[in-house]
C-alpha cells in the first residue's frame, strides 16, 4: 500500500510540475543584478528583461543589490524560493572566482544555484581619463613600473569581473597598482570620468558610451582580437603576447527550481538572444549573445573556475 501511495504521489508531483511549467510565469519575475546600476551587468539584464516581458506577458523586474563583489545579490537569489520567480544575472567572477577570493562565502554557487544560460560575452577595455599622462598601454606599464603602488584602478568590487580582469593584467605585466573597490561598475566609471581614479579595466558595455563621448580614453581591449566597436584600439596581446580576458553574464536560478521551469527560461531566452534586434543591441555594446544550454553553461563554469584559482593565488586576492 505504501509503495502504491508513494508511486501515486510521485506521478502527481510530475504532473503538477509539468502543469506548473506550462503556466509559468503567472506573475512578475525578478532578475537580481548583483551590482549597482549603470554597469555592463545592469545594461545586459535590462535588455533581456524587456524582451522577456514581451514574450511572457508578465513584468520582468530588474532589482539591483550591489556589494561584496556580487555576493550579496548572489546570496539573495540562493536563498529565494526555487520557483523561477527570482533569478540572478551573474557576471562570471561571482560563480567562478569568488570561491577562491572570499574565505567565507555566504552561499555555494555550485550547490545553491542552477545555471540556465550564458546570455552574452565580451572583452574588457583598459580605460583612463583623457588627461592621464599615459597615452597607450606600454606607457601605462612603464609609468606603473616607475611608480609602484602609486597608481590606482577602480572596479565593481573585490572578486568582480572588472576587478579580476585588472588583476589578470597586472599579473601578466608584473605591475603594482592599487585596487579601489566600488559597489558596481557604474560608480567606478563615474569616478574615472571625474578623474578621481587613474584607470579601470571595464566591460566594453559599461565604458563605450564614455569612450565615444570623449570622456574616457581606451588604451587596449582584453580579447584575442580587436573589438569591431573600437577598431582603432589595440589588444593587450599586442603589448603582452598571449593575453586574453573575456567576461560574460548569465542567468541562474535557486537550486531546486523545477527542470521544466529552468528549461522554459532557457528556451525563451535563447530565442530572444537569436533575434536580429538583440544581436544588434549587443553588438553596439561590444558583446556577443551566447544562449548555450544549462548543461553547457554548467560545464563552462566548472572549466573557468579552475583557471581563476591560479590568478587569485598568485595575486594574493583574499577577503576574510
Amino acid at each position: 500500500m505504501n509503495l502504491l501511495r508513494t508511486c501515486a504521489l510521485l506521478l502527481l508531483a510530475f504532473a503538477c510540475s509539468g502543469a506548473w511549467a506550462q503556466s509559468y510565469p503567472s506573475k512578475p519575475v525578478r532578475i537580481i543584478v548583483p551590482f549597482a546600476p549603470g554597469g555592463a551587468t545592469d545594461i545586459v539584464t535590462r535588455i533581456v528583461a524587456q524582451k522577456l516581458t514581451e514574450v511572457w506577458g508578465q513584468s520582468v523586474i530588474v532589482e539591483n543589490r550591489g556589494g561584496a563583489g556580487g555576493n550579496i545579490g548572489g546570496e539573495a537569489v540562493a536563498n529565494s524560493a526555487p520557483d523561477g520567480y527570482t533569478l540572478l544575472m551573474t557576471s562570471g567572477s561571482i560563480v567562478t572566482a569568488n570561491q577562491y577570493v572570499y574565505k567565507k562565502m555566504p552561499f555555494d554557487p555550485a550547490k545553491d544555484l542552477l545555471p540556465i544560460t550564458n546570455v552574452a560575452s565580451g572583452p574588457q577595455v583598459v580605460v583612463v581619463h583623457p588627461d592621464f599622462e599615459a597615452k597607450n598601454l606600454q606607457q601605462l606599464i612603464d609609468l606603473a613600473r616607475a611608480k609602484p603602488g602609486v597608481l590606482n584602478y577602480g572596479h565593481a568590487g573585490i572578486g568582480s569581473q572588472t576587478h579580476l580582469a585588472a588583476e589578470n593584467l597586472l599579473f601578466s605585466a608584473k605591475l603594482d597598482i592599487t585596487s579601489v573597490p566600488y559597489k558596481g561598475e557604474g560608480p567606478a566609471m563615474t569616478d574615472l570620468v571625474a578623474n578621481q581614479i587613474n584607470m579601470a579595466t571595464a566591460n566594453i558595455a559599461g565604458a563605450i558610451g564614455f569612450i565615444n563621448q570623449g570622456k574616457l580614453r581606451a588604451l587596449a581591449v582584453t580579447g584575442k582580437q580587436r573589438s569591431p566597436q573600437l577598431p582603432g584600439v589595440p589588444t593587450v596581446a599586442e603589448t603582452l603576447p598571449g593575453f586574453d580576458n573575456t567576461g560574460w553574464f548569465g542567468l541562474m536560478a535557486p537550486a531546486g527550481t523545477p527542470k521544466e521551469v529552468v528549461d522554459k527560461i532557457y528556451r525563451d531566452t535563447a530565442k530572444i538572444l537569436d533575434s536580429t534586434e538583440v544581436r544588434a543591441r549587443f553588438y553596439v555594446l561590444g558583446m556577443v549573445p551566447v544562449g548555450n544550454s544549462p548543461a553547457e553553461f554548467a560545464g563552462a563554469i566548472r572549466e573557468e573556475s579552475g583557471r581563476w584559482a591560479k590568478v587569485v593565488r598568485e595575486r594574493h586576492i583574499v577577503v576574510n
